[in-house]
């Protein structure tokens, strides 16, 4: 038991002594195995980075994309919509250059990358940010996994009785269904075993996106063009509902492009040489490419398909009608890749907190304890008390939240809102200011406030939006009796 304490305790000193003894490696030639800072060898590449981002990015912000566009219409949207993935692009390449400090130390966390470049209440704020960003995201996806997950039920039951049948379903048993399965994913110890979890996350967002892209062809294909250039026409909603709609629309659209916040992990596991930031760079530019042309795919073709009526999740607005199969494996799709993305955002959160724990109280053995279950066949399970026990009460109070303020759109927007003004944009450039000492005042520097503040301006607009969306939801809402 001492020993697993110490172990605990002593990560970080375990870690210079490996690395020391690596830097006697490498002086003797044994390099091979080990990178600088002592942990075995990254073997990460442009083409892995890409696929993490790719991964992270293209979630289930999609699917408001078309929703966000009728707000804005066929001029602004689009612009919108390069101008986040351009400034995306640009804060991503400065926060590349934090991963490694002057000294040459790198930063694993974009905790460390603040508190390294910082330092001081900031790296406290970005920390609060960050983790409270993620729970928020687990929160949404809890959310959109049960809107999927009922859109099946009642695509089956119109199939079954007709459609003039109402077919109403509550989301509240599929929100709990959710949660249990991801109470037992996130017994998973830590990051680097959800790699598989991952990739059918992945292969799921490009298969429902693909089918809400092509659904959106066929629609455009049959009734033609709609949409206006100015989006959705006053009259329709009133003026006051237009200017909160497109507050709520740059939510959205910032949601979608927002991975900030898991950008210096990525690069975590990135091999060099060529260096880390040249590597991440690239797979930036590549995956922020790749990324905007399928928004601009599906957000374009689902306001040209839906014109005004876009609805916020695009794959209920085709209807529970025929082809109910293709838009059934769009539903389960979005359900499965949810769950992965779960636990993609939770993870980090999970291991802060379980680190902050273990250092707290390095004596208990409730929190340091693995007792080891042997599984038939397979290796033996790691069960850890304290992980088990705070990891299920988390799902369960995002679970509870989750059905106590079911409005997807309007969570979308406020996390989007919440993440994207400090870490995409302040936090990236303060440290790339602190790092290359770029003068006060000048023009570098001027330009560069600029682009905070004017994204700060986009961030306030895209809550406060997003708040009174919610706020217009809860006047007709009553608590855990939501249908469909």
């Amino acid at each position: 038991m001492g020993e697993e304490n110490a172990a605990t305790m002593n990560h970080h000193q375990q870690n210079h002594r490996v690395s020391d003894l690596s830097m006697d490696g490498i002086s003797q030639g044994g390099s091979k195995c080990f990178d600088d800072d002592g942990r075995l060898k990254r073997t990460g590449t442009v083409w892995t980075a890409s696929a993490h981002i790719i991964t992270a990015v293209i979630g289930s912000g999609v699917l408001s994309l078309a929703w966000a566009i009728a707000q804005l219409g066929w001029i602004a949207g689009p612009i919108v919509m390069f101008l986040f993935s351009f400034v995306t692009y640009y804060t991503s390449v400065l926060l590349a250059d934090c991963y490694r400090s002057e000294d040459g130390k790198r930063n694993y966390t974009y905790m460390e990358a603040v508190q390294s470049n910082l330092g001081g209440v900031k790296v406290m704020l970005c920390g609060l940010n960050q983790y409270l960003n993620l729970f928020g995201v687990a929160i949404g996806y809890t959310i959109a996994a049960s809107i999927s997950m009922t859109a099946i039920k009642r695509s089956n039951c119109f199939h079954e009785k007709g459609d003039s049948s109402p077919c109403h379903t509550s989301n509240n048993p599929y929100m709990i269904i959710f949660g249990i399965v991801e109470i037992i994913f996130s017994q998973i110890p830590d990051f680097d075993q959800i790699w598989w979890l991952s990739i059918v996350a992945a292969v799921m967002s490009f298969t429902y996106s693909s089918i809400g892209l092509g659904l959106g062809i066929a629609k455009v294909a049959e009734t033609g063009f709609r949409g206006s250039l100015a989006g959705i026409s006053i009259g329709t909603v009133t003026k006051a509902q237009k200017v909160w709609r497109i507050f709520q629309a740059l939510g959205d659209i910032a949601f979608a492009y927002s991975y900030s916040m898991i950008l210096i992990e990525i690069q975590d596991t990135v091999k060099s040489p060529p260096s880390e930031e040249k590597t991440m760079k690239k797979a930036t530019l590549l995956s922020v490419a790749v990324t905007s042309l399928f928004y601009m795919l599906c957000g374009c073709m689902g306001y040209a398909a839906f014109g005004d009526l876009a609805p916020g999740n695009l794959l209920t607005g085709f209807g529970f009608f025929n082809p109910f199969w293709l838009l059934d494996i769009a539903n389960a799709a979005i359900a499965i890749h949810l769950v992965g993305a779960y636990q993609v955002y939770s993870q980090p959160l999970f291991a802060f907190v379980e680190k902050w724990a273990a250092n707290k109280w390095p004596e208990s053995k409730f929190i340091t304890k693995d007792i080891k279950i042997p599984i038939p066949g397979f290796k033996s399970l790691n069960l850890n008390l304290f992980r088990m026990v705070w990891r299920t009460i988390f799902v369960i109070i995002t679970t509870i939240i989750s059905m106590l303020f079911p409005f997807f759109n309007d969570v979308v927007g406020i996390l989007g809102a919440l993440g994207f003004w400090p870490l995409t944009v302040y936090f990236p450039i303060e440290m790339y200011v602190a790092q290359k000492k770029i003068p006060k005042w000048s023009s570098q520097w001027i330009c560069m406030q600029l682009l905070s503040l004017v994204c700060l301006v986009i961030s306030i607009a895209a809550a406060a939006g997003s708040i009174e969306g919610v706020v217009t939801d809860l006047k007709t809402y009553q608590p855990f009796k939501t249908t469909y």
